[in-house]
Formats: C-alpha cells, sequence, structure tokens
C-alpha cells in the first residue's frame, strides 16, 4: 500500500518562525531554569529548596521522577499491544510513545540531578557500588537499561533522518529483542517504586500504604501511558496537525478508541484492588475522617469517574470525550503519585513542619518539563515520527 506523505508546512519568514509566543515563552523559561540550575549547584540544595531531615523529598522526586516515569510508560504499553499483542492498528502510535518515553525517563534522569547533586557520579552505583539488596538500586539499574533501550528503539527515526540506510537495516533486525527487553524493564521498576515506600509504614497515611503498593503503581502505569498517549495525540493533532500524514490521522482515532476501553478496564480494576488491599489492612474507620474524603476524591473522582467517561466515549464513539476524560486521567495519575510521595507522607505532623515547595523548585520542574515540550517539538517537526518516511514506507 502507498502511503501519503505529510501536507508541508505553511512558509513563514525566519522572524516570523522563530519569535512565536511558544518561543518566546520557552525561552524565558529555560533562560530562568538555567539561572536556577547555577544556584542550586552553587549554594547547594538547602538554598533553593524547602527539603530537611524531616522531609528529605520534595517535588523533584514526587513530580519529576515518580509522575515522570508513569507518565512515560506509554512507550512500553504500546510497544506491548502493537508487537507481542499483535494489535497492528495502534503502529503509528509506536514511535511517538516511543519518543515520549524516551524524552520522559531522559528528563526524569536529569531532574534526578538536582535532588542528589554530583552529576559526574551517576554512574557511581551502576558500575562501581552496587547495593543490590536495595530497591533503589533495582530501579537505578532498570531506568539506566530501559533508557539505553528506549534509544535504541528510537534510532530507527534517526537514521531514516539522515538516510543511513544500513544502520537502518540492521537495528530493524534486533527491535522485537528490544521490544521484549524494555517490556520487562518497565514491568520491574514501575512496580518497584511503589515498593520503595513498602519502608515507611509509620509515615504514609494507612489509606495510601498498602502492601499492595507495588501492584497498585504497575496497574495505574499502564493506564496513565494509555491516557498519556491519547492526550498526546490530541495535542499533536491541534498544534503540529501539518506533520501528521493521512494514515496517522486515520489510525490515531481507532488508538484512542483501542486504549480508551483499555483504560477503562484496569481503572475498574485498580478500584478493586484498592478496596481490597483496605479490606485486608481495615482500614475503613479512616474513610469518615477528612483524609478519607480526599481518598475519595481521588479514587472516585480521578479514577472511578474517568472510568466511566472512557467506556461512554468508546460506546458513542466520541473521540473529543475521550481526549478530554485522557486529560483528567493524566491529572488522576498526578494527584496519585504526589499524594504518595507528599501529600499523605508525614501525614501526623503539624501543619507548620510538613513541606511545601519552594518557588524555585516549582520553577525547576517547570524548566525541566518545557525542556521536554521544546526537545519533543524539535524531533517530530524533523524526524519520521508522525508520519512514513518515503524511502522506508514498509518499516513502519
Amino acid at each position: 500500500m502507498e502511503h501519503p506523505t505529510p501536507t508541508p508546512p505553511a512558509m513563514t519568514t525566519g522572524r516570523d518562525t522563530v519569535f512565536t509566543p511558544f518561543n518566546v515563552v520557552a525561552g524565558i523559561i529555560i533562560f530562568i531554569g538555567c539561572i536556577l540550575t547555577v544556584m542550586r549547584f552553587a549554594k547547594g540544595i538547602g538554598g533553593v529548596t524547602n527539603l530537611d531531615d524531616t522531609n528529605p523529598w520534595g517535588i523533584w522526586i514526587g513530580f519529576d521522577l515518580l509522575c515522570g516515569v508513569a507518565l512515560a510508560a506509554g512507550g512500553y504499553v504500546t510497544c506491548a499491544a502493537c508487537y507481542i499483542f499483535g494489535l497492528k492498528q495502534f503502529r503509528c502510535a509506536v514511535r511517538p510513545a516511543i519518543l515520549t518515553a524516551f524524552l520522559g525517563y531522559g528528563l526524569v534522569v536529569f531532574a534526578l540531578q538536582y535532588d542528589v547533586g554530583r552529576p559526574w557520579r551517576l554512574p557511581y552505583p551502576i558500575f562501581l557500588s552496587q547495593g543490590t539488596s536495595s530497591l533503589l538500586f533495582e530501579v537505578a539499574l532498570c531506568v539506566f537499561l530501559y533508557l539505553s533501550v528506549l534509544m535504541l528503539e528510537f534510532s530507527p527515526a534517526v537514521f531514516e533522518w539522515l538516510n543511513w540506510k544500513h544502520a537502518r537495516y540492521i537495528i530493524g533486525k534486533v527491535s522485537m529483542v528490544l521490544v521484549i527487553f524494555g517490556i520487562i524493564l518497565s514491568t520491574l521498576h514501575q512496580s518497584s517504586l511503589g515498593a520503595i515506600f513498602l519502608i515507611v509504614p509509620s509515615k504514609l497515611h494507612p489509606l495510601w500504604y498498602s502492601g499492595y503498593l507495588p501492584v497498585y503503581f504497575f496497574i495505574s502505569s499502564m493506564f496513565a501511558g494509555m491516557s498519556m498517549v491519547i492526550f498526546e495525540h490530541s495535542l499533536v493533532d491541534r498544534f503540529l496537525h501539518n506533520k501528521i500524514d493521512a494514515e496517522h490521522h486515520v489510525e490515531s482515532n481507532n488508538v484512542a478508541l483501542g486504549f480508551a476501553k483499555a483504560a477503562a478496564f484496569l481503572m475498574s480494576g485498580y478500584i478493586m484492588i484498592q478496596v481490597i488491599g483496605i479490606a485486608i489492612d481495615n482500614d475503613w474507620h479512616y474513610l469518615g475522617t477528612r483524609w478519607g474524603l480526599w481518598y475519595l476524591i481521588e479514587i472516585i473522582g480521578f479514577v472511578a469517574l474517568p472510568a466511566i467517561m472512557f467506556a461512554i466515549g468508546v460506546r458513542e464513539r466520541n473521540i473529543k470525550l475521550i481526549q478530554r476524560t485522557a486529560l483528567w486521567a493524566v491529572l488522576g495519575i498526578v494527584l496519585n503519585r504526589l499524594n504518595v510521595s507528599l501529600v499523605a507522607f508525614n501525614w501526623q505532623l503539624p501543619l507548620n513542619q510538613r513541606y511545601f515547595p519552594s518557588w524555585m523548585e516549582i520553577m525547576t520542574t517547570i524548566f525541566i518539563v518545557t525542556i521536554g515540550v521544546v526537545a519533543y517539538k524539535f524531533i517530530v517537526t524533523r524526524m519520521p515520527v508522525l508520519h512514513v518516511h518515503p524511502d522506508f514506507p514498509d518499516d513502519h
């Protein structure tokens, strides 16, 4: 089948291309972020954060790491759907999902340097001091390996862009091995991030603490990845529609319908496991407290209701409803990870001893997210991510 080529972008002047509202805002954010970066490494972590011995992990862990890894799960979910379960109608979503995952994990590692410091010692846990009994070591090793796998998985798009046909041919021969390895690594570290919090039963509120935390994190990462893929496609369709060819545009609707249906089932199962966890730990009485109300807002407002809306969207084939619900579900994942790592953590402390991020921490996080958005736009406007390369029509 002959694939249509994408519509070329409208001709603009160099000045119009550079000084767009997006570029101006992104440039200001990146400039401020660079200043904060210098301050962080010149003055130390205490000079730019509100962290202390009681609250050693802040928004750079809660949002940049936990949320970043969960929302980057679209890479392994889409690859599993397309290559393991044989759902070839999801093929058009593979490269955008892998790119999002690659940038997401890369920015997670980048953001971690702000929290840990000493970037030159980044390889130390992997190559010099293997604390193999530590969950953090397992997470670090899996993220390191999976980031390498994602780089190789995305390399075909780079080779096609550079017209390196021989390299493209070689990487294509090992693509299935990379897919399987990447899925295995993802299942390991997605659940291990939840397992990290098993060591703090006295600090994490009982409604969020459970022996099922690794299962919670793993299942929620699957529908988080699906929701992120749907939401990403909605943004691309709105702001980068001239980079999408006709086939990708049509198939993206099938991706939205398929992932919305799967997400609705997964979210329903997630709620059932949450109820089982509360029943096993006999934490029913906490539901009548203010913390219980906040827990119910998370579970009902950001899991149950989006699951229902996904189901309605699939039944009515309402793509717009599915896309809006995907954003809703993404916000729910962010809320859950922040509840576990920040809001419900140290819940027994008085308010004046609780952690709240400084404006510099928040601005640094916005700076890191902006880098990801700029990098994504730069890549998809130049490489065959949202359209088929004319010289490699059968390799997508």
